[in-house]
């Protein structure tokens, strides 16, 4: 499946934002990969980020990362540095973007 999802950097964050993903933990990258994800890429656009995530069943892998320390450590940091983040329900069903059309 594929997942779309938006989400806000601060402005006077973006630097530290950019570095952040440059050394995201490898421990946390093979947690996201265990939970089902082949693929995530964010494109910033000003603040506005925009995610695509493929992955077998995005409800579930927010469920297997919910608890994993290095997960924790990771959304605190965020949490310092986004405007808008992950704004989803317990299923994640409210996170991501509607399909309007298709090529």
């Amino acid at each position: 499946m594929r997942i779309a999802l938006h989400t806000r950097v601060r402005a006077d964050r973006i630097t530290a934002y950019e570095q952040a993903h440059r050394e995201v933990p490898e421990e946390l990258t093979a947690a996201i990969r265990a939970a089902g994800a082949t693929s995530w890429t964010i494109w910033r656009s000003g603040t506005d980020l925009f995610h695509l995530i493929e992955c077998d069943d995005y409800a579930a892998m927010l469920a297997a990362l919910e608890t994993l320390p290095v997960n924790i450590a990771w959304q605190a940091r965020m949490g310092e540095l986004l405007d808008v983040a992950h704004d989803y329900g317990a299923d994640g069903a409210d996170a991501a973007l509607p399909v309007v059309w298709r090529l």
